[in-house]
């Protein structure tokens, strides 16, 4: 996806892993919940889709109804070891470069951002979908990595190579083709974590901010966008409302019909 040569990281130094906490910790975190739900039963290359949401998918009716945790808990559920696969592969890669050049706050709040306004879209335009997985925080990434190198805000001290924002460019518009062109995944996380990203990206303060002003503009940020979160989270539940089918849901659930309950939905991976 990214191409080997026009490296995402700032071409100065190549850092080991143990310099990337935020990212390593991150890419565990996802591996940890693929290992208890496979030691739980959980098939290694095939769940199912109500193996999907008894994890912590996406699932309008659950979601949309009580639920909200699930925007977060999606977003380290994957389908199967392939998909947790590439994904953390291009966490890892965009992740180091997130982690050196935003600052861990920084793309800490850019990750999950992004990853919860993209489960909202997804669960939006797929109530019905059971949805997860990381890639609507990894496309947020990439949008704040464009908008925050575009903006100049990187440290003076980097050298940030120009051939940096096309190879953003191009994983962005080749992943985004890809989710388009393949059957079962959900670009509208994508979308909406590009979308949030490019945001987060251009409110972040400068690296070259004094203390004060960058934790002033940080905090303006974090409300801003969580009032768009909890603005959009609100808005689809009142948009979806007559698609959840909450009452016949939790009735199947109560009396033990899992299966029956989630209707087999598509897996949307994400």
């Amino acid at each position: 996806m990214q191409d080997d040569k026009a490296p995402l990281l700032p071409a100065e130094e190549n850092p080991s892993a143990g310099s990337f906490p935020v990212t390593t910790a991150l890419i565990a975190a996802n591996a940890l919940v693929f290992l208890v739900m496979v030691l739980r039963g959980v098939s290694f290359f095939d769940p199912t889709p109500a193996d999907a949401v008894a994890f912590g998918a996406d699932f309008g009716p659950l979601t949309l109804n009580g639920q909200w945790w699930r925007l977060v808990s999606s977003m380290f559920v994957h389908f199967g070891i392939i998909h947790l696969s590439l994904n953390m592969w291009c966490l890892w890669n965009l992740g180091r470069a997130a982690e050196r050049l935003l600052g861990r706050f920084p793309y800490l709040f850019a990750y999950f951002a992004s990853g919860i306004f993209g489960s909202i879209a997804s669960v939006y335009w797929h109530p019905l979908g059971a949805g997860a997985g990381a890639s609507g925080a990894i496309f947020g990434l990439a949008g704040a990595l464009v908008s925050f190198v575009y903006l100049k805000k990187t440290p003076s001290h980097l050298q940030i190579d120009r051939r940096m924002l096309s190879s953003l460019g191009t994983f962005i518009f080749y992943n985004l083709i890809y989710g388009a062109a393949i059957p079962g995944i959900s670009n509208a996380a994508h979308l909406g974590g590009l979308l949030m990203g490019l945001a987060v990206g251009a409110l972040l303060p400068s690296a070259a901010a004094s203390e004060s002003a960058r934790r002033t503009q940080l905090s303006m940020a974090v409300a801003l966008s969580a009032i768009v979160l909890v603005g959009s989270a609100v808005a689809t539940k009142h948009l979806r409302a007559g698609v959840t089918r909450l009452a016949s849901t939790q009735h199947s659930i109560a009396a033990g019909q899992t299966g029956e309950a989630f209707g087999q939905p598509q897996l949307l991976g994400r």
